[in-house]
């Protein structure tokens, strides 16, 4: 069974492990526990996994943004680092179809100290909001049609 992914202009490409998915994380440690879950399911190198660094200037068909903290008293480097606006939209502008964020809800709920920090976990909690449900072409008409309308 071949999968696909649709650009911007209702163009279907096929969805390839290898060139079409990539796995984002903010640690070393992360990335790490990533890639032994992946190889634990027998899928070492169709996905590939690194922090933000590795992917710059690379994209991919979907995009899966790992947080790899529960709560902002977890994060390693501290909010100003797990936040970071730049590491967020390296991320984020990655995928060509889709981006996943895989984030604990008590992330958006962090005690700030500074302005600075009230403006990156904001910036983190207006990327959530505005987060649509993922959708193909043709699903909302495909969606009508089954309820009847």
């Amino acid at each position: 069974m071949t999968r696909s992914w649709w650009d911007h202009e209702g163009a279907a490409h096929p969805l390839e492990a290898h060139s079409g998915v990539v796995v984002v994380a903010p640690y070393n440690a992360q990335v790490a526990e990533i890639r032994a879950a992946l190889r634990r399911h027998s899928l070492p190198d169709e996905v590939r996994v690194g922090t933000v660094d590795r992917f710059q200037g690379q994209e991919a068909a979907a995009v899966v943004i790992s947080m790899a903290a529960s709560t902002p008293d977890d994060v390693p480097r501290g909010i100003e680092f797990l936040y970071d606006l730049n590491r967020l939209n390296v991320a984020v502008s990655r995928a060509k179809a889709l981006s996943v964020l895989v984030a604990s809800p008590g992330l958006l709920e962090a005690s700030c100290r500074t302005v600075r920090q009230m403006w990156l976990v904001n910036a983190l909690c207006r990327y959530v909001e505005q987060a649509e449900p993922a959708r193909r072409p043709g699903a909302a008409a495909e969606n009508a049609v089954r309820h009847g309308t």
